[in-house]
């Protein structure tokens, strides 16, 4: 990664995209220092240009910012750094600076607690419980699922016919789970054929 910070009189615009939902959560500035920093600790630091020095975000709120990934633009003057916020990530305490408050991404988080609840293999988590039953009754249930979320298609109660569809998605990412696939997985096979 070679950016190009005097192009700019030493800092470069910096995007926070939440890893998983994708959201865009703020902007910043780094310097080369800050960037450094940011690498080696692995919590985004801006450098204020109203404080006049390296800020790292969460410093005093406890709100940090988990780098995931940092990439950059085609041109080396512009950071895109994939985030786990630890909080909200606005001062104003909503999720994103742009006041943009969305539930779209959220299968991607959902998909994360899964795989959470799985791993801690805890005996009052339903999802856990499930999973460890196997392939073949996780299967049945988003069978199960599918066929009650058409039945409430064929009804007027928008609630409830809602309510199913999240009950399928929900069994279905556990599936994926059982079958060692992800979200992004079909995901792709979708974009390959709309091609």
């Amino acid at each position: 990664m070679k950016i190009n910070f005097e192009k700019s009189s030493g800092l470069v615009p910096v995007i926070i995209q939440h890893t998983n939902t994708l959201q865009v959560l703020m902007l910043g500035f780094m310097n080369d220092e800050a960037l450094a920093k940011t690498r080696a600790e692995g919590r985004v630091t801006f450098f204020s240009r109203s404080k006049n020095r390296l800020w790292t975000k969460g410093e005093t709120s406890g709100n940090y910012l988990i780098v995931s990934d940092i990439l950059e633009d085609c041109d080396n003057d512009t950071l895109l750094i994939k985030a786990i916020p630890q909080g909200p990530t606005c001062h104003t305490g909503a999720t994103s600076c742009f006041a943009e408050e969305t539930p779209k991404g959220f299968l991607y988080e959902l998909e994360k607690v899964i795989e959470q609840r799985i791993s801690e293999n805890t005996e009052s988590s339903y999802t856990s419980r499930l999973f460890n039953s196997g392939v073949n009754k996780v299967a049945q249930k988003v069978g199960e699922e599918a066929v009650e979320l058409v039945i409430e298609s064929k009804d007027d109660n928008t609630d409830l016919f809602k309510n199913e569809a999240a009950d399928l998605l929900y069994h279905l990412l556990i599936l994926l789970k059982t079958k060692d696939l992800k979200l992004q997985d079909i995901e792709q096979v979708l974009k390959e054929r709309h091609k």
